[in-house]
């Protein structure tokens, strides 16, 4: 009989958590709860903790604490950056699903590397910051990265049981976003309910937006680079609006091997955490014959230049990277609270350029994540500095 695995959601009250959790509940044969870590969401973390009474419960605040409901008997609270390594470390713990935003979760993921815990991975700022050192960790603690983004899912399955030395190049495909076949100019005066309208991902409202600008596919870009040990030269990106080809790998005598399937999270969720089986998940097939039209076609430079700057971050390395990260996220939320429009977005981004030119290649992670607070201050006082858009 197989022994039920533990596993611990970083981020449970995200989009991400929330399908990762569907699927546990599935199978109760296969996995249990050891952790539900989130944010500041402490109503549905208390609904969550009552349905799969995990040992520990998470929070990133101690003030959020009292919001808590009546919790299960047993479940412990903790708080923090400390408080989420020890749930990612604990005993019980065998899988940490990465869902967490932002760079709280970067020393507790890494640690819980070291561990030996499998790492599934869907926060991008782990790799995109700190990719040098999550790897290393996973290499030293031997549990392995397993990514959960559809797009490195469906590269890391393309890749299985081929040699690494027979890759030509990997290509990342990308829905395109809702502005996908809008003007720079149309783009400018975007709302955010429109920036949020992904045309087939449901998906948080921060990573939506980076959908739309394409900045998304650049992270994925640096992250593929880490998790394949390739060079951003070989590694493509192609626009496919039907979201049904996830990524695809060609080979040096030009096979090319795709991963197909429907756009839901919990297809990659499910097998980052039953790898090397699969699941047997009751969602909708595609249909082969029933699919036509299918497109695939370069990304426009020129409209959504996110994607060369993220190409830059990528070959330029060292702390470039989490520079670019930090502004991006600061820029973004300015465009949520209707601070800057869209466009201003990144071009508010490539004012971080400057600070590339003093990037370090060899760096710690103190270096990463100072320049991540630096960056994210300069931004905010870039923003400022602008003048709100005026409301149509």
């Amino acid at each position: 009989m197989k022994r039920v695995k533990g596993v611990a959601v970083l981020g449970s009250t995200g989009s991400v958590g929330r399908n990762a959790l569907d699927v546990i509940a599935r199978f109760p044969k296969r996995f249990r709860v050891t952790a539900l870590c989130a944010g500041k969401n402490a109503a549905e973390l208390t609904e969550q903790a009552r349905r799969f009474r995990p040992p520990f419960v998470c929070l990133s605040e101690e003030v959020t604490v009292s919001r808590l409901g009546r919790l299960p008997p047993g479940t412990r609270v903790l708080i923090g950056e400390e408080g989420m390594s020890e749930a990612a470390c604990a005993g019980e713990t065998d899988i940490v699903l990465a869902a967490a935003a932002g760079v709280t979760s970067i020393r507790p993921v890494i640690a819980a590397a070291r561990k030996g815990k499998r790492i599934a991975l869907a926060n991008k700022e782990l790799l995109v910051m700190a990719g040098k050192f999550l790897v290393e960790a996973a290499r030293a603690g031997g549990g392995g990265i397993l990514p959960v983004d559809s797009e490195h899912s469906a590269v890391f399955q393309a890749i299985e049981g081929h040699r690494k030395e027979d890759i030509a190049r990997i290509i990342l495909t990308a829905s395109g976003g809702p502005f996908r076949a809008r003007t720079s100019r149309q783009m400018r005066d975007a709302t955010v309910e429109e920036a949020l309208g992904h045309p087939t991902w449901r998906m948080g409202a921060k990573i939506s937006v980076d959908s739309a600008t394409l900045m998304n596919k650049g992270f994925e870009v640096i992250e593929a680079m880490w998790l394949f040990g390739l060079p951003p030269s070989r590694i493509d990106v192609l626009i496919h609006p039907q979201s049904i080809v996830h990524s695809m790998v060609e080979y040096q005598d030009g096979s090319l091997i795709a991963q197909l399937g429907v756009p839901d999270m919990r297809i990659p969720i499910g097998y980052a955490l039953s790898y090397p089986e699969r699941l047997p998940l009751e969602l909708p097939r595609l249909l082969p014959h029933r699919m036509d039209g299918w497109v695939f076609e370069p990304p426009d430079g020129k409209r959504f230049p996110a994607l060369s700057l993220a190409y830059d971050a990528a070959k330029t390395g060292g702390t470039a990277p989490a520079t670019l990260n930090a502004a991006n996220e600061v820029a973004v939320g300015a465009f949520l609270a209707g601070r800057i429009r869209f466009t201003d977005i990144v071009r508010v981004v490539e004012k971080s350029r400057a600070a590339w030119r003093k990037a370090k290649r060899s760096v710690t992670l103190k270096d990463v994540l100072r320049a991540d607070a630096e960056a994210r201050a300069e931004t905010s006082r870039t923003i400022s500095r602008m003048r709100r858009p005026r409301k149509p």
